[in-house]
């Protein structure tokens, strides 16, 4: 969820207890962290779906691939959340975030049984075909399937285990992370800090172990990207930040 309250006595796993009374006036089950499957756990309420939080909330949803099926499929989809972030790289965020959809409708569905058994000739050939999922389809869609094979194995197919199976708190998450394939620190930080930042799910000193990226009011991540402006400022932080880095090089060469 987009701008999560933090925790305090009248909330649940990081949801602002404003939700929780406005759930309470509407007759509407309780609200937890995450992304909510409609049904419920062994001593809790029915979990509400996501996108009746989001609309409590008074929030339009996520907006990093700018793009309104793009962004509602990342928006409902913890999966296509973690592919989107994988394939974040060398290429524009927004493009990176929209590939989920393209895999999304070529399969339909993000099924992470099925992409980790797909004949990974056939699955390339999904990815790869225009418009590709990626600037390098085909190695990132040997990625992908890695990805949802260590899901399948690690977390019973489940990719919302990795935050939620029992309640980690915000280190635990980062170094489950760390371990999918394709995920180094600096990936597994930024979609910490969209988990926090844009979900709601804030496990107990994820701010920490998010890093830089954790910050409040930074521009420097897809976790900071909440509409077109901030887009363009994590873009412009991005582009000052690897200027910076080559004057650092060249004054070192010197």
């Amino acid at each position: 969820m987009r701008g999560a309250a933090q925790q305090g006595p009248d909330a649940v796993r990081g949801v602002a207890g404003v939700e929780q009374a406005a759930a309470h006036a509407l007759g509407l089950p309780r609200i937890e962290a995450g992304f909510g499957a409609g049904v419920g756990r062994a001593g809790h309420d029915p979990i509400v779906p996501w996108p009746s939080r989001a609309i409590l909330s008074g929030m339009t949803g996520i907006c990093i691939a700018q793009d309104p099926e793009a962004d509602a499929l990342l928006e409902r989809e913890p999966l296509a959340l973690l592919i989107g972030m994988l394939l974040d790289q060398q290429i524009q965020m927004e493009v990176a975030f929209r590939g989920p959809l393209k895999l999304h409708e070529r399969l339909g569905g993000l099924d992470v049984r099925v992409i980790a058994d797909h004949d990974p000739a056939g699955f390339a050939t999904l990815a790869t075909t225009p418009p590709a999922i990626h600037r390098y389809g085909g190695s990132m869609a040997r990625r992908v399937q890695e990805m949802c094979r260590a899901i399948v194995e690690d977390w019973d197919g489940d990719p919302e285990a990795i935050w939620t199976r029992g309640e980690p708190d915000g280190r635990e998450v980062l170094r489950r992370l760390k371990a999918l394939p394709g995920y180094g620190e600096q990936k597994a930080k930024i979609f910490l800090a969209l988990l926090g930042k844009q979900y709601g799910v804030t496990p107990d000193g994820w701010r920490e172990a998010a890093g830089d990226y954790g910050a409040a009011d930074t521009r420097l991540s897809a976790a900071d990207v909440v509409d077109a402006q901030t887009l363009t400022e994590v873009r412009d932080t991005k582009k000052a930040l690897k200027a910076a880095a080559r004057e650092k090089k060249a004054a070192a060469a010197g």
